[in-house]
């Protein structure tokens, strides 16, 4: 056929460049060029390579070990805690609480309530409406919604629905910036500057997808108004589609240990821990005092939480107040909030770390938890090992018979660590196997993502906002077909 004859004679030609090559590679190898370079692999493998990976795998020994003990530490704090209302003094308020009257918060103190927001057409109204619908005297809460949105559309929107809520008599805010300086960060800041918020004490913070139950004031408020040295409330987040697919049922699993054990044994030891962002109250002479909100990161929650640290405040986790809140539901979606937390977590410690080393307002005890739990081996350790270990140093180890991983490290430790995260999620143990996999994959983009932030490298201050879909607004409940009930051991 006529298109056959340039195939056949590429083809003819291909197998003759191919013949030529097996040809000269037998030539080389008989006159002993084989045996050259295996002999130079040899050297190299022995001088060069060997002690590089002996030294990589010790150093990620040492690091696993300090991930194990931190891990114990953690599990230990948090089983053996005391709740936070028998630490603290939490009794409700009253419009004729003379105590309150004494510190000059006269029976419900003014709260602020703060919503940033960016192009949240999906979610908007459920944001602004449980804002609103806080259960708090409506002249002692300013519900400010912080509008960055480029959408027109959508900012009409958004505008339209407070207007609605004002005619309904709550003191809602409007509030919009010609430029997104500074992101997250630089509209709080800017929110903070209005004159009526003079007025406040206290400041709840929710993202545009959070929505808080009507009596959340009033569980956190007391904590605040009654312990004048306390600065934060910290409530847990609770999620509204974590069954959609596998990837969101890890990501429960992933941040409920984050709060069942990070924050609680952190709020339960030296009285730290990073602030989420959303679902929190602050202090407003607190975060004044720390020097207000920051844009130097991406992590603005996580910075000022260190400095008022800093600055001798305390900061207490109720994990029985949960606010609701959207899983990001998507791969490209969760990369991307995954690289802001973790760039911005490590450029903090660069920032930082100086900072607290030199501060006198602190104990020792606090700086060094500061410094090397809460940084050092979370937001740094802990990124770096699961990639540099399993996915590189014991793959290479197959090939350089030199070195030798001991059983300890590629087992005991990991197997260790693994059963004290299980025995914290005890309904979705048999989602472990799915975690370890999914964990590993995205060990390789969270290291980028500290060495970034370490290194100051491109994209370390890049903000891409988390898509929200709005899942909450679904009439019907999605079934709950990954999670087991609770059983006995054996019928699992």
């Amino acid at each position: 056929m006529a298109g056959e004859g340039p195939a056949f004679a590429a083809a003819e030609m291909a197998e003759e460049l191919l013949d030529g090559s097996l040809l000269l590679l037998r030539r080389w190898s008989a006159s002993g060029g084989g045996g050259e370079l295996l002999g130079t692999w040899d050297a190299v493998r022995a001088g060069v390579v060997a002690p590089a990976l002996a030294a990589a795998s010790g150093a990620c020994l040492a690091m696993s070990a300090m991930l194990l003990a931190e891990a114990v530490f953690m599990a230990a704090a948090s089983l053996a805690r005391r709740r936070p209302e028998r630490r603290y003094r939490a009794e409700p308020l009253g419009a004729c609480d003379g105590e309150d009257e004494e510190s000059g918060l006269l029976g419900y103190p003014m709260v602020l309530v703060q919503i940033p927001m960016y192009n949240e057409r999906e979610v908007y109204k459920l944001s602004i409406g449980a804002a609103c619908g806080l259960s708090w005297p409506s002249d002692r809460v300013i519900v400010q919604v912080l509008d960055d949105s480029t959408d027109p559309t959508v900012k009409d929107l958004v505008e339209l629905e407070c207007k609605l809520w004002a005619k309904k008599g709550k003191n809602v805010k409007y509030e919009v910036r010609n430029n997104r300086k500074g992101y997250k960060a630089g509209a709080l800041k800017e929110g903070m500057l209005h004159a009526y918020v003079q007025q406040c004490d206290f400041l709840a913070v929710f993202d545009a997808d959070f929505q808080p139950e009507a009596d959340f004031l009033i569980r956190t408020i007391p904590y605040l108004a009654r312990n004048p040295q306390i600065a934060l409330v910290q409530a847990r987040w609770e999620f509204v589609n974590p069954n959609e697919c596998l990837m969101t049922r890890i990501q429960k699993m992933t941040l409920d240990y984050h709060f069942k054990v990070e924050q609680e044994a952190g709020s339960s030891t030296f009285a730290f821990f990073g602030f989420n962002g959303t679902a929190g109250v602050w202090r407003i002479s607190a975060i004044k005092e720390a020097g207000g909100w920051d844009d130097r990161t991406t992590v603005e929650d996580m910075d000022l939480a260190v400095r008022a640290g800093l600055k001798g405040w305390k900061f207490v986790y109720v994990g029985d107040v949960k606010v609701k809140s959207e899983l990001p539901s998507s791969l490209k979606a969760y990369r991307r909030q995954q690289h802001r937390w973790t760039c911005g977590a490590a450029n903090l410690f660069r920032k930082t770390g100086k900072e607290i080393l030199l501060t006198k307002e602190v104990s020792f005890w606090r700086k060094l938890y500061l410094l090397y739990s809460f940084f050092f081996v979370r937001k740094v350790v802990a990124h770096v090992v699961p990639f540099m270990l399993y996915c590189v140093v014991i793959p290479l180890s197959v090939l350089i018979p030199e070195v030798t991983i001991p059983a300890w490290g590629v087992v005991y430790i990991p197997t260790t660590i693994t059963l004290l995260y299980a025995i914290r999620n005890p309904s979705s143990i048999h989602f472990i196997p799915f975690w370890i996999l999914y964990e590993n994959v995205m060990s390789f983009h969270r290291t980028k993502a500290t060495f970034i932030g370490l290194l100051e490298f491109g994209s370390v201050n890049e903000w891409v906002v988390t898509e929200k879909l709005g899942n909450s607004s679904k009439t019907e409940p999605v079934p709950q077909i990954l999670e087991r009930p609770r059983c006995r051991f054996w019928d699992r």
